[in-house]
């Protein structure tokens, strides 16, 4: 079959990419001719690990192309898979926008009977709508039936999220459209769970918001912990063995961010206000962690009283190690806070700083290396957990940097690293380790 993907983003590029990979011939499509003509020489637009050797040998033996030429590659297609963004609007819900655009060119294409299926994340309802919509413009006497089969991956694993995923999620109103599903995916070797549209489209909120959710609850225990004298990470090492709870998502920190969890709770919050309920558990989901982006700057604030003509050192841009993405890091406000306090800021990351560059040119500097980031800094700020962060020797901050002060806002240490040393350690949900006078 004749397999279609819109969009090349992280759900569309991934997901033409890995059916590739297991066998189908694939082409992806996106307006944008320069990213076309690069992903053609086997380089992926979006930093993502094993995506460019996917796109360069599954291009180079023929079963990947990429065009901008939608007419031609929609007009014979038999799946079209829809994978383009869906991002937040200033009230929270979602922007369908691009949906809608993507449905307009296939209703203007099609030429033969396809199956249409949303990967896009879309609040509940949208894939019969987009039924409804392609129904009543399609040019051509033809059927298309809509199918929702949301994605699960992770940036930083999106590869082997789509090829080893624990299930996939397809979400039909037809036996037709669950066959041709069926066959798409019987290369994977997955389990397969089969529902109808909009419990498919609620199982991707649901699971989204759950761990966004747990990542908040987290931080609320953590810093309680603060308070009460515990420590977060033997909680979490508590909790971590009862199978009820398990052992992922229960690291305290600054947050989630990203692409994801951010937008999807506040769609499905503006979504359920939209039907006259409310949500409680993802309210506080939100509120919860865009009060934790700013816990280290407040415990700097206490230590210092105000950071102006100091020198900061940020290490790590990104919301998490193994993606260039910035979207809703916390290092974004933070930064923008110690600019706005006077202070002398130099960053570091080791595939963000272009991205970061973007949104900050002139009014910070850009170090090459974490040893050169924190030099004559009088305190150092942690906000994503690379390697090259998790693992630089500790005697390296008290050799660098003017005062030894670090304000790890991702737990990347133990405290007793910090024991008999003339550094100052501040984290999450854990005892500050002082070794100098306040």
């Amino acid at each position: 079959m004749k397999i279609v993907v819109a969009g090349t983003g992280y759900v569309g590029l991934v997901t033409g990419a890995c059916l590739s990979e297991v066998g189908h011939n694939v082409t992806c499509v996106d307006i944008d001719e320069k990213k076309v003509e690069l992903m053609k020489q086997g380089v992926s637009p979006i930093y993502e690990p094993g995506l460019d050797e996917l796109l360069k040998r599954n291009y180079q033996n023929g079963r990947l192309s990429f065009t901008t030429d939608y007419l031609n590659a929609y007009k014979d297609a038999d799946v079209i898979f829809i994978g383009v963004g869906t991002p937040e609007r200033e009230d929270g819900s979602a922007n369908l926008d691009y949906v809608f655009g993507v449905c307009k060119q296939i209703a203007d294409s099609i030429e033969k009977d396809c199956l249409v299926v949303v990967k896009s994340t879309v609040p509940i309802g949208t894939n019969d709508r987009v039924e409804e919509f392609i129904g009543e413009n399609v040019k051509n006497e033809v059927k298309v039936e809509v199918a929702s089969n949301p994605e699960f991956l992770s940036q930083g694993t999106a590869v082997e999220d789509t090829l080893h995923a624990h299930r996939i999620v397809i979400g039909v109103e037809s036996k037709n459209s669950e066959n041709v599903l069926r066959e798409v995916y019987e290369r994977f070797n997955q389990p397969i769970v089969v529902t109808n549209r909009k419990s498919a489209e609620m199982i991707k909120y649901a699971c989204n918001d759950f761990l966004a959710l747990k990542i908040s609850f987290m931080n609320e225990i953590a810093n309680f912990c603060e308070i009460v004298g515990a420590d977060v990470e033997d909680v979490a090492q508590g909790m971590s063995y009862d199978p009820r709870i398990g052992n992922k998502f229960l690291k305290a920190g600054l947050g989630y961010g990203g692409s994801c969890f951010p937008k999807d709770t506040k769609a499905l919050h503006w979504l359920a206000n939209d039907n006259g309920y409310e949500l409680k558990t993802i309210k506080a989901t939100i509120e919860v962690n865009e009060n934790q982006k700013y816990k280290m700057f407040r415990k700097a604030k206490q230590r210092f009283g105000s950071l102006k003509g100091l020198k900061v050192a940020v290490l790590g841009l990104t919301f998490k190690p193994g993606t260039d993405d910035l979207r809703e890091a916390p290092s974004i406000p933070n930064v923008r806070r110690f600019l706005s306090e006077g202070a002398e800021v130099v960053v570091y990351d080791p595939v963000g700083k272009e991205n970061f560059k973007k949104l900050f040119s002139e009014e910070l500097s850009y170090a090459k290396s974490p040893e050169e980031t924190i030099r004559d800094a009088d305190m150092v700020f942690i906000f994503t957990e690379w390697n090259e962060i998790k693992f630089m020797k500790i005697e390296t901050y008290e050799e660098q940097m003017k005062r030894a002060i670090i304000f790890d806002g991702r737990n990347c240490y133990d405290n007793c690293d910090f024991e008999n040393t003339n550094i100052d350690y501040y984290s999450v949900g854990r005892k500050a380790v002082l070794n100098r006078k306040q």
